[in-house]
């Protein structure tokens, strides 16, 4: 009997010229959003990928020069474009595409296209994610306002209860039909990525198939849930016109209101300082100390004393060894530990605004889905922090080796300027390269968004199971 209504609910929608039309309008949106998007993640990609070898080019040839001065020349490190992130942009428009590497700093990542952008760039461009959040549960709205509503007013219902159809069978055939056009409208932009990204044979390996696939397997049960909600209003609402005010309602409160108002919120719980107070907390706890009571010069008296008793000697020229290159990375040290703490405050505040957004999940799944769409994609804050972590380690460790080339090859009691380096030295400095985090990574960092959208599939299927004995047929 399901599949009979399965079938008829299945015929009826293909037939409804809401249906035709608005199926037409997503799918050719859809498919121009992943051409447009894949093209433009290709060309992005390209030329960050050449602007690192550029600069990498340019630190090779910089010529004969102190090794410190190396350090403060400096390297820039590109963020790479993530294969799926087309797919969903998520925050990759605001976080920034490049840091410049360079002793004593941890510059923040620059160039961002909201930057360089209109007030238009907070709407987000089309990309598949948009359509399936926004589009897709709209559609699914129009396909199911009227599925139950409909046959009362027309008085239909009595008459299939009456040949011995349950309410049970009718509500999951209704459920199933409906579920399985939405998947008929999104398939078609799933598999021409698919194949986009397959003929793209040096980027997608086993990690990005997975991704893509779990980025697939999300957005399906997402459009499981939003339907079983949308048949479920329609089930108990008294007519199709308050049905569908209820689920238009229930759309601009989930997708619209909820997500900006969260965010809101979240900001204010838990604000952030600005870019100026925090350059001013870091230079202040480099010059006089992280707890105020231990200044730059006499951090220096102390190392000097502790490094002349180390070697059994009374003066710095005495020393086997460079003073300067010892003081660089003791300094380095120092305000590599300032800004530890400082980032690290900053990113807590961050992760308790994600936190709270993964909590807002539990009532509401597109702020779930909005946060695994972005995780798989590879465009959320996670991927960014990694990324500028990377980008600090590699400065680090550059630097360092900088400092202990001038502590062991600098000639105590020389001038900084009688001791040079040339290539040999900067080659030895390889390129810098970062790999995304990869898929056990993102589940385990996602692990509420993913509990949150399992919960809403399981309680609604267990509400479809129970509630549709309670549908009333007049």
């Amino acid at each position: 009997m399901i599949k009979l209504v399965i079938k008829k609910e299945f015929l009826n929608a293909l037939r409804d010229i809401r249906l035709q039309v608005f199926g037409v309008v997503l799918i050719t949106l859809m498919i121009v959003a992943v051409f447009v998007g894949k093209q433009k993640q290709k060309q992005i990609q390209n030329e960050r990928t050449k602007a690192q070898s550029k600069m990498y080019d340019k630190w090779l040839k910089q010529g004969d020069k102190h090794p410190h001065s190396a350090a403060h020349y400096g390297q820039f490190a590109f963020k790479p474009k993530p294969v799926l992130s087309f797919l969903d942009t998520g925050l990759d428009d605001y976080t920034g595409v490049s840091v410049f590497l360079e002793a004593h700093k941890q510059n923040e990542a620059l160039f961002s296209r909201a930057q360089d952008s209109s007030g238009m760039t907070r709407f987000g461009e089309i990309t598949v994610a948009y359509i399936f959040q926004i589009l897709i549960p709209l559609l699914i709205i129009f396909l199911t306002f009227n599925v139950f509503s409909k046959e009362k007013e027309q008085g239909t219902l009595k008459l299939i209860y009456a040949q011995g159809l349950s309410m049970k069978q009718l509500f999951m055939g209704k459920l199933w039909a409906n579920y399985t056009i939405v998947l008929f409208i999104s398939l078609p932009v799933v598999l021409i990525t698919y194949l986009l990204l397959s003929n793209d044979s040096s980027n997608f390996d086993g990690n990005v198939a997975s991704k893509f696939l779990l980025f697939t397997v999300s957005y399906a049960i997402y459009f499981l849930v939003f339907t079983s909600i949308c048949i479920l209003i329609s089930a108990f609402a008294k007519n199709s016109k308050l049905s569908l005010l209820m689920l238009l309602g229930l759309w601009i409160t989930s997708c619209i209101i909820i997500p900006k108002a969260t965010v809101n919120l979240a900001d204010n719980l838990y604000a952030t300082p600005s870019q100026f107070e925090l350059k001013k907390t870091i230079e202040k706890k480099v010059e006089n100390g992280i707890d105020g009571h231990n200044p730059s010069d006499t951090r220096l008296a102390s190392l000097k004393k502790k490094v002349l008793d180390e070697y059994g000697v009374k003066t710095i020229d005495e020393l086997p060894v460079n003073w300067g290159g010892i003081a660089m990375q003791a300094g380095e040290d120092y305000t590599d530990k300032v800004y530890d703490e400082e980032f690290s405050k900053v990113e807590a505040i961050f992760n308790k605004q994600n936190k709270f957004t993964e909590w807002i999940g539990f009532i509401n799944p597109y702020l779930a889905i909005k946060n695994l769409s972005m995780a798989f994609a590879g465009t959320d804050f996670y991927h960014h922090v990694t990324f500028t972590k990377a980008a600090e380690d590699y400065r680090r460790s550059f630097v360092k080796k900088m400092n202990k080339d001038m502590e062991l090859n600098h000639k105590p009691g020389t001038a900084y300027t009688d001791y040079n380096v040339g290539t040999e030295m900067w080659s030895s400095i390889e390129s810098f390269n970062y790999d995304l985090p990869k898929t056990n990574e993102i589940l385990k960092n996602q692990w509420k968004a993913i509990l949150s959208l399992f919960i809403w599939l399981i309680s609604l299927l267990l509400l479809s199971n129970y509630l549709p004995k309670k549908i009333s047929i007049l």
